[in-house]
């Protein structure tokens, strides 16, 4: 069976009502505290029971919540009334100057000035802050060195593997060279022997041998012989 519905009116049994009060406020801190860390919210709440007592719950400081819940209703309240901008425009560069007082006196205790003031706890925490600062400085120091010797190294093998081409190409310039004088050296050789033992020989034994041959027909001379004499003497006795 349902539970039914509650009427919402006061309570006049004072023992009811302190227990639904007890109940509800249980339930109202719990959903506060869920609803400012879901929602990343900034949550403040205040109950007083009837018998003046007080219940209360902030998400960071009740202090804070209260001053940011003033400063928000003033700003408001000064934009609903043009005659207060100037009012509220004079206390925003008060407070950007005291902003800027105070910027300038932490520099210059971190320069080592305006120390007297300060306390064994301010001059600890200055140091600290001081360490901090210089480990940060340190880091960053490192990391660009780092990152520039990384950077060198790179370019060494680089430029190493660039000298390692340029050798490589020297050497077979070099064999081509030697090859290219080697021949030409041949060449010269040759040309010397040739020059100095020519292809033919000069001796021609009064005739020059290279000289054009010219060939002419002459007429038979005739020859006077006595052996056909001697023939026909020998003819003629042979008959007889």
């Amino acid at each position: 069976m349902g539970r039914g519905k509650i009427a919402i009116r006061r309570i006049d049994n004072s023992t009811s009502r302190q227990v639904t009060f007890s109940k509800r406020r249980n339930g109202l801190l719990k959903k506060a505290r869920e609803i400012s860390i879901l929602c990343d919210a900034e949550v403040g709440l205040v109950v007083f029971s009837c018998t003046d007592k007080l219940y209360d719950y902030a998400s960071t400081s009740m202090k804070s919540v209260i001053e940011r819940y003033n400063k928000v209703k003033e700003d408001h309240h000064q934009l609903m009334n043009p005659a207060s901008e100037v009012k509220f425009w004079q206390r925003e560069a008060a407070s950007l100057r005291q902003q800027v007082q105070y910027m300038q006196e932490c520099y210059r205790q971190l320069m080592g000035e305006e120390l007297s003031g300060l306390g064994i706890k301010e001059l600890g925490n200055l140091e600290n802050q001081l360490e901090m600062s210089l480990k940060g400085v340190r880091m960053k120091k490192d990391q660009i060195l780092t990152d520039e010797i990384k950077e060198l190294h790179q370019k060494g093998s680089l430029i190493q593997q660039e000298n390692v081409e340029l050798h490589r190409k020297i050497n077979f310039i070099s064999k081509e060279n030697a090859e290219l004088k080697k021949v030409i050296e041949a060449k010269r050789r040759k040309e010397d022997v040739a020059t100095s033992n020519p292809p033919y020989s000069t001796i021609n034994y009064g005739y020059d041998i290279l000289a054009p041959i010219s060939l002419q027909l002459s007429q038979p001379q005739p020859q006077h012989s006595e052996l056909p004499a001697k023939a026909m003497k020998l003819g003629y006795s042979l008959k007889l």
